[in-house]
């Protein structure tokens, strides 16, 4: 993860229910980019999810996370990807 994205976990939280943010385990990860590889994986606003991830923030309770492209997380409620139960 990019350190200045480091420095504004603090600041920023989930765009809906306004909680805190955290850097996406690699399990994660892995999980996100095996339900885009198999294609069909819909995004919040119902988007196929094409790119597979290389980073994302997931929010408090853990069902939800925001890819990161480029370096710049997108805190968009439509982009939110949601997690399956572990």
């Amino acid at each position: 993860m990019d350190p200045s994205l480091k420095e504004i976990l603090d600041l920023i939280r989930c765009p809906e229910k306004r909680v805190p943010l955290r850097p996406a385990t690699a399990e994660e990860l892995a999980r996100l980019n095996e339900r885009i590889r198999k294609g069909g994986f819909r995004n919040r606003g119902g988007t196929e999810v094409e790119e597979e991830l290389t980073e994302a923030l997931v929010r408090e309770g853990g069902d939800i996370a925001y890819p990161i492209r480029r370096g710049i997380p997108i805190l968009i409620l439509e982009e939110g990807l949601p997690l399956e139960s572990s």
